[in-house]
């Protein structure tokens, strides 16, 4: 048995709303781990696919900035695609109704901050029994080929903690990568035994990262098996367990997994910024909602100052320091 598994982030050039790390776990029956990463696509192909329009009404996995739609989109909701896959993925026995429940699935912790405060119902751009039947299809599919969604994280890293990270650090590629290592250690802990093989995907043109592992794990001897502009590829062992780590520019493209966990990171910050528009919306009716990013989130802020010092907000929790 293959243990597979793939980490992504979505938000971390932002202003406004969370830094997101979405992890997902898939085990392959009868799969040799030496006869390297099985093509999902192909094994899922009666169920999946990378392209939004699909007339066998597939579901549609590939990187999130190639499904989530444009905000000014009145035919399809924006998020449809996103949601299908995300919902569809983590569904057990049934589809999550809210924001709040797919949360809890996900591992997201509760923020407790105002403008996070109100759940969303879902989903939001299909209807529920569409998406249960896509979701059965899925399912069907993956037992017949041997595969099975073993879990589907992600954390949300909001504008308070970021910010502290980066008072120690100075550093936003470290906060990133502090992410993403824990991602890995719960998929190493959670299957001590099996050889997780986790693919990360790499953003510069870093070609090596033997000194963050080995500070995250000072008592696993650690191989390097590749380093260079293609790929950076370690295992560590330790306690007669080992696991494997890539990282590789553009991992979404190649590999299931990561362009699983793009959209689950995306589509976990959409929401929280639903959320946030949401909340400063019933202070100023008339609001342009935002993204987030720096350009317009500027614009936003502009807006809301009357309201954030009506409420006394502090600026540290709401406004990334970089």
């Amino acid at each position: 048995m293959l243990i597979y598994a793939g980490i992504d982030e979505a938000g971390y050039g932002p202003t406004l709303g969370p830094l997101c790390v979405g992890c997902t776990v898939f085990s392959i029956a009868d799969h040799d781990p030496a006869a390297g990463a099985p093509n999902l696509w192909k094994l899922l192909s009666s169920a999946v696919c990378r392209k939004r329009t699909d007339k066998r009404k597939r579901i549609a996995v590939d990187d999130s900035k190639n499904l989530k739609g444009a905000n000014s989109s009145t035919a399809t909701h924006p998020l449809k695609h996103l949601e299908r896959g995300v919902l569809a993925f983590s569904a057990c026995d049934e589809l999550a109704e809210s924001d709040d429940a797919l949360f809890r699935a996900l591992g997201v912790a509760a923020n407790n901050r105002d403008w996070y405060a109100s759940a969303t119902a879902l989903p939001l751009g299909q209807h529920a029994d569409e998406l249960r039947v896509a979701a059965s299809r899925l399912h069907r599919t993956m037992k017949q080929a041997g595969v099975q969604c073993e879990l589907i994280r992600c954390e949300a890293i909001d504008a308070t903690e970021f910010n502290a990270e980066i008072a120690q650090t100075n550093n936003k590629a470290a906060v990133n990568m502090a992410a993403a290592l824990r991602m890995v250690d719960m998929v190493w802990r959670r299957w001590p035994r099996e050889h997780p093989r986790i693919i990360i995907d790499r953003h510069g043109g870093r070609t090596h990262y033997r000194e963050e592992l080995q500070f995250a794990w000072p008592d696993a001897h650690l191989q390097i098996l590749a380093e260079d502009e293609r790929m950076c590829r370690y295992r560590l062992a330790r306690n007669a367990s080992q696991l494997t780590v890539t990282f590789m520019p553009e991992a979404e493209r190649s590999h299931l997994p990561v362009a699983l966990a793009s959209m689950t990171a995306k589509y976990t910050r959409e929401l929280f910024m639903l959320r946030m528009n949401r909340f400063f919306a019933q202070h100023l009716p008339e609001l342009k909602p935002t993204a987030g990013y720096f350009t317009d989130a500027q614009r936003y802020l502009h807006d809301i100052a009357p309201v954030i010092k009506q409420l006394n907000i502090p600026r540290e929790h709401l406004v990334r320091c970089v």
